[in-house]
């Protein structure tokens, strides 16, 4: 089965234009000020709108606020929710798109419980946790704690690169992975070469 490709942190309709050409199923937008990666809701309207049929767009919040969720659906008819904060699955929910939630891998995260407490959401994203950052570190974690059984429930993301997708993939057998610094220039502006080569290493990953 393919393995899917997300890449996130999109904020230039060119590297939108790049992730597709080179593959990619679904680009990510940030909606968090804080982050590098943020992008005004006008701006990722206007990418969105650029997009070919078939790709996904994906809306990222971090304990956003219903009046700020409604307003970048209402003006870019995102496809994807992806929560990445403290959220509830209840409110998860309430926004009439589909969604999945992050999760970040504290030490004593029970993921077994944490699948079944998010059991609506179209899948579980695992980030590596880094105290008071929700999502981006460019960390690793110990993609053993893994369940095998949950694996088609799975986004993986937490410092993937182009290097270690593929050894990636072999061990988790993900539906998905997810990748933003790992094919960066610099913070928000993404290179198409690391795009081109983090696509081949999903390749060789499936091989």
């Amino acid at each position: 089965m393919r393995t899917r490709v997300k890449i996130c942190g999109i904020t230039r309709a060119e590297d939108a234009q790049a992730a597709i050409q080179a593959g990619a199923d679904a680009l990510g937008f940030v909606f968090y000020p804080p982050s590098p990666r943020h992008v005004e809701v006008a701006q990722a309207a206007a990418i969105i709108r650029s997009l070919p049929p078939f790709v996904t767009s994906v809306a990222l919040f971090v304990n956003a606020d219903r009046e700020t969720i409604a307003e970048v659906v209402r003006e870019t008819g995102i496809d994807l929710l992806q929560f990445h904060g403290n959220e509830c699955p209840e409110y998860c929910a309430e926004h009439g798109r589909p969604w999945i939630k992050a999760v970040r891998m504290k030490e004593d995260i029970d993921l077994e419980k944490t699948a079944a407490d998010y059991a609506a959401a179209r899948a579980l994203l695992l980030d590596a946790y880094q105290p008071g950052v929700p999502g981006g570190t460019g960390a690793v974690f110990d993609w053993e704690r893994i369940p095998a059984h949950l694996a088609g429930r799975i986004i993986l993301a937490g410092g993937l690169t182009p290097d270690n997708v593929a050894d990636a993939i072999r061990q988790v057998k993900p539906w998905a992975v997810d990748v933003s610094g790992g094919v960066e220039a610099k913070k928000g502006i993404k290179d198409a070469d690391r795009i081109q080569r983090f696509m081949r290493g999903v390749e060789l990953g499936q091989e």
